[in-house]
C-alpha cells in the first residue's frame, strides 16, 4: 500500500499463480504494472510476458515489446531473452535477426536457458550467424543441462545425425526420452521414431506406438501420419485400416504430404473407406505439388489410365519424370 515497488511485485506475483490467494490474473497485472511504473525490472519482465500472452490485459505484442526493451536495458536476462525470441519472429516489432542475436547473447551470458536455445538454433541454421554446428551443439547443451526441453530435444537430434558432435545414438536416444517426458511433441515423434527402427534403444514398436500416440493426441500431423501407417501395417498396434484413414486425414488437412499420398491411395484402393476416384486424385495432387515422389508417380499412373482425372498422356509422362 506505501508504493513498495518489490511488494507490488511479490503480491501480484502470488495472484497471477494463485499462492495463499485466489487466482486473479487482472489483479496481478495491475499491481505488477504499478512496480513496472517504478522501474522495477523484474516488473516490466513479467508484465511484458501478460501482454505478450494476453494474461490479465488485452494482447499487444508491441506493448510487450516496449516493455521488455525497458527491462532489457536494465540488464535482465528474462527481457533480453524475450525480446530477442520477439525480434527473431517479428512479433511486435519488425525482425532483425542482428538484433535478436545480440539480445540473445547477451541473455546467454547470463545463464539463461532460452537464450542460449534459440541462439543455438540460430547457429544451426545460419541466421545472421556463421553456421556453426559445434557452437549450436554447445548452446544447446547449456540449455539442456538446465532441463530445456527444446534444448534436449535439439541436441537429441544433433547426437542422432552426428552434427557438431559425435554420433551417439544412444545418448540421442537419452535426451530425447528427457525432452519427451517433459511433453515435447518433436520429441516423442523422433524418440517413437528411433523405437520402430532400433536407433540407440531396442527395437519396440509397441513402445513406439505410446509415443507417437502422446504426439499425435497433441496435434503433430508427423505424428498422425506416422501412427496411420502403423495401423494401416499393423505395426505395434492392431491392423486398423478405418482409424489409419481418419488418423490420415488429420494430418493430410494440416498439410503433410506423406498422410495425403498415402490417404490418397486408400482411396484410389477402397481401403478403409468407399473407392473414390476423385477423392483419391485431389489428394494426391496436393501430395505431387509438394514434390511427393510416390505421390507424382501416383498421379501420373492416375492421368496414364484416366481414374479420377481426364486422361491425358502427356501428364502421365511429365509426372513420370519428375
Amino acid at each position: 500500500d506505501q508504493g513498495r515497488a518489490d511488494a507490488q511485485r511479490n503480491l501480484g506475483s502470488m495472484y497471477h499463480n494463485g499462492q495463499g490467494v485466489k487466482k486473479d490474473l487482472k489483479k496481478a497485472a495491475q499491481l505488477i504494472n504499478l512496480a513496472a511504473d517504478q522501474g522495477n525490472a523484474v516488473s516490466q519482465s513479467n508484465l511484458g510476458g501478460m501482454y505478450q500472452n494476453g494474461q490479465g490485459v488485452k494482447k499487444d505484442l508491441k506493448k510487450a515489446a516496449q516493455l521488455f526493451r525497458l527491462a532489457a536495458d536494465q540488464g535482465n536476462a528474462d527481457a533480453q531473452s524475450s525480446l530477442g525470441y520477439m525480434y527473431h519472429h517479428g512479433q511486435g516489432v519488425e525482425k532483425d535477426y542482428a538484433e535478436s542475436a545480440r539480445l540473445l547473447r547477451l541473455a546467454t551470458d547470463q545463464g539463461d536457458a532460452a537464450a542460449q536455445t534459440l541462439l543455438g538454433y540460430m547457429y544451426h541454421n545460419g541466421e545472421e550467424v556463421v553456421e556453426d554446428y559445434a557452437e549450436a551443439a554447445r548452446l544447446y547443451t547449456l540449455a539442456a543441462d538446465q532441463g530445456h526441453a527444446a534444448a534436449q530435444l535439439n541436441i537429441g537430434v544433433m547426437y542422432r545425425n552426428g552434427q557438431g558432435v559425435s554420433q551417439d545414438l544412444k545418448k540421442a536416444a537419452r535426451l530425447l526420452r528427457l525432452a519427451a517426458d517433459q511433453g515435447n511433441v518433436d520429441a516423442r515423434t523422433n524418440l517413437g521414431g528411433m523405437y520402430i527402427v532400433g536407433q540407440g534403444v531396442k527395437k519396440d514398436l509397441k513402445k513406439a506406438a505410446q509415443l507417437i500416440r502422446l504426439a499425435a493426441d497433441q496435434g503433430d500431423a508427423t505424428a498422425q501420419a506416422s501412427l496411420g501407417g502403423m495401423y494401416y501395417n499393423g505395426q505395434g498396434v492392431k491392423k486398423d485400416l478405418k482409424k489409419a484413414a481418419r488418423l490420415y486425414r488429420l494430418a493430410a488437412d494440416q498439410g503433410d504430404a506423406d498422410a495425403q499420398s498415402h490417404l490418397g491411395y486408400m482411396y484410389h484402393h477402397g481401403q478403409g473407406m468407399k473407392k473414390d476416384y476423385a477423392e483419391s486424385a485431389r489428394l494426391i495432387r496436393l501430395a505431387a505439388d509438394q514434390g511427393h515422389a510416390a505421390a507424382q508417380s501416383c498421379l501420373g499412373y492416375m492421368y496414364h489410365n484416366g481414374e479420377g482425372v481426364v486422361k491425358d498422356l502427356g501428364e502421365a509422362a511429365r509426372l513420370y519424370t519428375l
